[in-house]
């Protein structure tokens, strides 16, 4: 079959490898495709579904192990089973699969909460409850005493010298890019690939377009981009971090094309081989907007983040959501305020880093050969055959274990592989997940 009517939803939390191998094994068992036929080549299918190349490989892959297709050497991808006659078929026994709720995730994002330090955040919301509320509608800058621990904070640990009429308090890090593309002229994003798919994602709802940029290499031109969307601290999802050269590359680029570049400070906290590096805005505060999150340091569901805008697009944005009533909330925000006061914030960062260090150690014990460098933060990159991340990916399923495929961050890119999390997840957890994958992927 020269063309292969395939579906996709792109805005499904379904990965578009899983897509494309569910619509090519329908064909099959519906009798549209028949044994022996000769499927597309990979490239040649990507280029019809829009998708990476690697995207259609991951595919291929899982439907040969299967049995619905078989590889031939020198000649391309074929069908290898029939629908059988109705009369014939046997009953389907159904597949033993875990439920997804039942899964323990380990992905880049879901950090490890130290228990220790309970006591802590129960005082911070017993607080608000005893707090008189504002007066109708808050600051729409955030809380200005929020704002002043948070302006001390990012002078002490990340390099930036700003007070609290720099800070801007939001609802996360995708809330704070959402009010920043507001406020910027129109034009496309650039953003690494693979690259952070909430942000990616935003992006898009904002009505702008993504230009893919292949993650770890330079960025030299940005004509025509509003903005470049970065993780200078930590790549996500590769994991290392932005050179110094390419640092000042990205600055001179959006210097000389007007643009703003949009630091997401992932993971910055969290190095333990060396001293935090220092955040990209501190290095040039009229080119780059800061964006931080207490998600890693405390806890996703807070939903708090902030950030530092550049002073040319400092009032827009300011008078956006001013208009909008777009503020975080007021109580998240007062028991933040008390979190950081009473430097709970800090202990859990401690303590955090001191177990995200033993576990990397581990990780790299096990994988070190496939890993793409050391770990860094709570997740490693391991970069895999398609059919091997697949088959991985599968058998930790199968153990309990939801482990992403990095085919889960990409876009254009044809890198393949693992993203291994070990921070929502307990030193046992991690050791059965790490076994279930070696096993996979020495088979």
């Amino acid at each position: 079959m020269d063309v292969l009517p395939l579906a996709l939803d792109r805005g499904s939390p379904v990965p578009l490898g899983t897509q494309v191998s569910g619509a090519i094994r329908d064909l099959v068992t519906s009798g549209r495709l028949h044994r022996g036929d000769r499927l597309p080549s990979s490239r040649a299918l990507a280029r019809d579904a829009g998708v990476a190349r690697s995207v259609v490989e991951q595919a291929y892959a899982q439907l040969v192990a299967e049995g619905w297709l078989e590889g031939r050497h020198g000649s391309g991808t074929y069908v290898a089973a029939d629908r059988a006659p109705a009369s014939a078929r046997p009953p389907a026994a159904a597949p033993r699969r875990v439920p997804d709720r039942a899964l323990v995730r380990l992905d880049a994002g879901t950090p490890w909460i130290d228990p220790r330090h309970s006591d802590a955040w129960r005082r911070a919301w017993r607080e608000v409850g005893h707090a008189p509320g504002p007066r109708g509608y808050d600051d729409p800058r955030g809380m200005p005493v929020l704002r002043e621990a948070l302006a001390e904070r990012l002078t002490r640990t990340r390099g930036l010298a700003v007070d609290a009429d720099d800070v801007r308090i939001t609802a996360g890090t995708t809330d704070g890019l959402r009010h920043l593309l507001a406020g910027l002229p129109t034009g496309p994003v650039l953003v690494d690939d693979p690259g952070y798919r909430a942000a990616v994602e935003t992006i898009r709802a904002s009505g702008r377009d993504v230009v893919d940029h292949p993650a770890g290499t330079p960025v030299h031109d940005l004509t025509g981009s509003a903005a470049a969307y970065s993780t200078p601290a930590h790549q996500h999802p590769l994991g290392p971090p932005m050179s110094g050269p390419d640092r000042l590359s990205l600055l001179d680029a959006a210097r000389r094309a007007g643009a703003v570049v949009v630091e997401d400070d992932y993971d910055s906290e969290f190095r333990y081989d060396v001293a935090p590096i220092p955040a990209l805005a501190s290095l040039d505060r009229e080119v780059v907007a800061y964006l931080g999150t207490a998600s890693k340091a405390v806890a996703p569901s807070l939903r708090l983040g902030w950030m530092v805008v550049p002073p040319a697009v400092r009032e827009t944005v300011d008078r956006h959501r001013s208009l909008t009533h777009d503020t975080a909330s007021w109580p998240v925000q007062r028991a933040f305020w008390a979190l950081l006061r009473d430097g709970y914030v800090d202990r859990l960062v401690r303590s955090a880093r001191r177990t995200y260090a033993r576990r990397a150690a581990r990780v790299a014990d096990a994988l070190g050969a496939w890993l793409e460098g050391p770990p860094a933060g709570m997740y490693a990159t391991v970069l895999l055959p398609p059919d091997l991340a697949v088959a991985a990916h599968e058998r930790a399923r199968a153990g309990g274990f939801d482990v992403p495929l990095l085919t889960d961050y990409t876009r254009s890119s044809d890198l393949t592989g693992l993203v291994v999390g070990f921070g929502g997840c307990s030193d046992d957890e991690l050791e059965r997940a790490l076994d279930l994958l070696v096993a996979a992927v020495r088979a």
